[in-house]
Parts: structure tokens; sequence; C-alpha cells
């Protein structure tokens, strides 16, 4: 069964951050958790470094499964990563603001 039939559980997700640099991380609900770390309640490595904006994302059905992919992400090189966000952001093209909590809810703007 593809990930449009199934219940997400976890998202494993890139943020670019203001200076350029990238977070990787997982969580069970990406819209507080962007948000949180836009208000400076995130992980340290973001604090400072705001606003960040979400350019990866992926959804899993178990965490563990988030906590995997996250630590493979955390793996790659910048050039790597570089790479597999430009690869994203082309799968993407023509759906920018749709953000990937929409795709399943049907809402229409952003976390505030």
């Amino acid at each position: 069964r593809g990930l449009a039939d199934m219940a997400v559980a976890a998202w494993t997700y890139i943020l670019e951050c203001a200076d350029g640099s990238y977070y990787i991380g997982w969580t069970n609900d990406l819209p507080r958790r962007l948000a949180a770390h836009n208000a400076g309640k995130g992980a340290r490595y973001t604090r400072g470094r705001g606003p960040v904006q979400p350019v990866y994302w992926e959804e899993f059905a178990q965490y563990r499964e988030a906590q995997r992919r996250e630590w493979q992400l955390k793996q790659l090189s910048r050039k790597e990563k570089e790479s597999l966000v430009g690869c994203f952001a082309a799968a993407r093209r023509g759906q920018e603001g749709v953000w990937p909590w929409e795709e399943h809810s049907g809402k229409t703007s952003a976390p505030e």
C-alpha cells in the first residue's frame, strides 16, 4: 500500500535555516514542530538561525522508520543533501505553498 493509503505517524524533514545551513529532524507533528523551530523553541541548532523553511520531508507510518531515515540523512555530505533537496523541489514544482499536512487534510494555510 502506498503512502497516500496509510496514516502518517511521523515525518523526517530537512529545514533550511536563514544562514543557508540545513537542519534534519523527525517529528510526529510537523506543523507544530516547524512553528516551534521558528519561535526559537525547537532544536538548539535552529535557535538564532531562523526563520527556517522546510525544503524536504518524508512521511512514515511508524516513528522508528522516521528516526532511521533521519539518521541516514544526517550521514549525507552537504553536496548530497543539496542534491536531495533539489530533486525534491523539482518533483514538487507546481505544488508550491502546499504543505505536506495539507495534502492529507485539505487545509490551505501554513502554521502560525
